[in-house]
């Protein structure tokens, strides 16, 4: 009797034992799983669309703009746009239009800022020029590498006068030049080790217009003074930053494009209003406001 019942004892906690993992699952197995927090992973940020390159990103917008318009007649109003149609499908870029039809427009604000505003710069070309180049490389990258120039270029010309060589212009010119390509080698070398590609994608034609701006800095710097050649060199970036706001106003971009006649003919009679501008400037009412104010 004993041995029956101690059999049972055992079978029972024996079965208990063998129970008890399953009843465990089964529980396990009913509660709600806890669903996993997904964080949203950050958005790409968009490409930077570079208007000088033929691109789909730069390409597309325009092609598109120029098949939804709807033309008149060629005569008398609508020619250049004709003219447009004709050299797209042709090949042309449209970009490179768009650049074409923005220029003069550019030019007359570097006008308007030297005649108007007092802000010197070299000239209207290389401020125009700059503005392009750094459209292509944008505006930090290019900003960058023009003060890289210019202090390699100037280091060099000091390395020049403490050695007493004496040396004609150009053949100057030119040494200074092989250490500025010297320079923009290194930074180029250096793009992969701080992990900026956009540096390392930069194009040959920007840094030559760069390169262009700093001979004319160390022109001005043997000519003048290093003050002046500063002032004018900053001068000049303020321009070309402001002539690239207007390159890159999407806006204006497609208003010249499709309306060519009106962009042209409106930036041609503004030039000639411009140039019969006699006043003084903004920046020569701040210089001689004392004796403005004297005199009233």
């Amino acid at each position: 009797m004993r041995k029956t019942i101690l059999s049972v004892i055992v079978l029972v906690v024996f079965g208990s034992l063998l129970a008890w993992p399953k009843g465990i699952n089964a529980q396990t197995r009913r509660l709600p799983t806890p669903t996993p927090i997904v964080t949203p992973s950050p958005s790409p940020e968009p490409p930077r669309v570079d208007i000088t390159q033929k691109s789909e990103e730069s390409l597309g917008p325009l092609e598109k703009l120029l098949r939804e318009q709807k033309l008149g007649v060629i005569w008398p109003g609508n020619p250049i746009k004709y003219a447009i149609r004709g050299a797209t499908a042709a090949g042309v870029p449209p970009n490179t239009i768009v650049l074409l039809l923005l220029l003069p427009i550019v030019a007359f604000v570097i006008a308007f800022t030297r005649n108007v505003i007092g802000i010197r710069g070299f000239g209207i070309f290389l401020p125009a020029a700059l503005s392009v180049a750094l459209i292509a490389t944008g505006p930090v990258i290019g900003i960058g590498l023009f003060l890289t120039i210019v202090a390699v270029s100037t280091a060099t010309r000091l390395v020049l006068r403490r050695l007493r060589l004496k040396l004609q212009y150009l053949p100057r010119m030119a040494l200074i030049l092989w250490a500025v390509a010297i320079g923009v080698l290194g930074v180029l070398f250096a793009a992969p080790a701080v992990e900026f590609p956009d540096l390392a994608n930069v194009s040959i034609f920007a840094v030559l217009i760069l390169i262009l701006l700093a001979e004319d800095f160390i022109r001005v710097q043997l000519g003048k003074s290093a003050r002046t050649a500063i002032s004018l060199t900053f001068e000049t970036l303020i321009l070309a930053l402001v002539s690239y706001m207007f390159l890159t106003f999407a806006p204006l971009r497609e208003y010249v494009l499709l309306n060519p006649e009106i962009s042209l003919l409106g930036t041609a009679v503004a030039d000639l209003l411009l140039g019969k501008y006699t006043g003084l400037r903004v920046m020569e009412f701040y210089r001689f406001r004392k004796l403005i104010n004297s005199n009233k």
